[in-house]
């Protein structure tokens, strides 16, 4: 029985050694200034300036209600065509829920957005993966529901 014990613990280490570890201060102040410029873009009606956030390549992923949108030219296509003008766009805003930092090079975050329009006010969770691209954090993959 201590045989077993000692080889689950030898097998189960690296999990806990290589897995998630503590997020980085510099880091995590990068990607909630991310966040922070999204928020405000949007909210001023720029979708350029939103999109910034998001990695500008064919690898982008974004998953929607309608399902999986790949590539950044895509991903902005689509959300200008839900989000036609400031007044379906609303007034954004984001609560970071939980944040792991899985290596130098790869944060995931979970969060709930809130949108504030006229007649609705939707809200739903998402969760973004970020990639340290060229030494800034771009979001590369985009799951929200």
């Amino acid at each position: 029985m201590n045989k077993t014990i000692v080889t689950l613990l030898l097998l189960t280490a690296p999990i806990f050694v290589f897995g998630q570890q503590k997020v980085i201060p510099v880091d995590r102040a990068a990607v909630y200034k991310t966040l922070k410029m999204q928020e405000n873009a949007w909210n001023e009606g720029d979708m350029e300036r939103f999109m910034m956030g998001y990695w500008q390549n064919e690898g982008l992923l974004f998953v929607g209600r309608s399902g999986p949108t790949f590539g950044y030219a895509q991903t902005l296509a689509k959300y200008r065509n839900g989000y036609p003008d400031k007044a379906t766009m609303g007034k954004l805003h984001f609560d970071v829920l939980h944040l792991t930092q899985w290596d130098t090079q790869t944060i995931q975050l979970v969060g709930k957005f809130s949108l504030q329009r006229d007649n609705d006010a939707p809200s739903g969770f998402f969760t973004l993966l970020f990639r340290k691209i060229n030494g800034q954090w771009k979001i590369v993959s985009d799951h929200t529901s």
